[in-house]
């Protein structure tokens, strides 16, 4: 080998030898593949990091080339390492996949984080057209307008544009836009589905079927 001869030419990861005799090897998969990481946890770990939102067990499995059933298992094996270790954040299954949240008893430094100086919080008005929003999904404009009971579209605007709410095609009778909520709206809640909202009759003092008087408010 020539002194002038690069180091990084003769060193490298494929020839060096370990402590028992072994040559150091990248991990690979049960079909020889390359995993791409030190090991899967790792893999998992930076993927979920980067990723603007929750990763589901398909995409996780087709990007690490693992059987999503050992991927599920990794996934929850992490959640209780972090659990065990009492770490400021958690690996959570929202909105159809899985990302990283922050414990609820870092709640308070976090909030300081969020609030200090934040302007961007949503209206009491916002909050309402989205409670109707999420509970009677699809709904038009109209709809939302008659059960608030005010003009809605400067704020459909706005919780279009944060995400929250999207256009879901149109009414079959009056062809005006339809409108649900985002998987962003779920994440943001902390909701693996919508059948996780609290009941809202739970919430109010009175009458016994909210249903009975949205429909009769809509009707009028």
């Amino acid at each position: 080998m020539s002194d002038e001869q690069d180091i990084s030419e003769v060193i490298t990861p494929e020839n060096i030898e370990l402590e028992d005799g072994e040559l150091a090897t990248e991990e690979e998969t049960d079909d020889g593949i390359s995993l791409g990481a030190p090991s899967l946890a790792a893999a998992l770990e930076a993927l979920i990091m980067v990723a603007e939102e929750p990763m589901s067990v398909a995409t996780l499995a087709t990007l690490t080339r693992i059987p999503e059933d050992q991927v599920i298992k990794a996934l929850h094996d992490l959640s209780q390492e972090y659990a065990i270790q009492g770490r400021g954040f958690d690996l959570r299954e929202v909105g159809g996949g899985w990302r990283f949240w922050t414990r609820d008893n870092c709640s308070q430094v976090v909030e300081r984080f969020v609030l200090d100086g934040q302007h961007g919080r949503l209206s009491q008005a916002a909050l309402e057209t989205l409670a109707v929003v999420a509970y009677r999904q699809p709904v038009t404009r109209g709809r939302i307008a008659a059960i608030r009971g005010v003009n809605v579209d400067g704020v459909v605007r706005t919780l279009t544009t944060r995400g929250l709410i999207e256009e879901s095609g149109h009414d079959h009778e009056t062809g005006a836009h339809l409108y649900r909520t985002t998987t962003y709206f779920l994440e943001r809640l902390g909701l693996k589905a919508l059948d996780e909202l609290p009941p809202i009759a739970a919430h109010l003092p009175m009458p016994d079927s909210v249903e009975e008087v949205l429909d009769e408010v809509t009707s009028q």
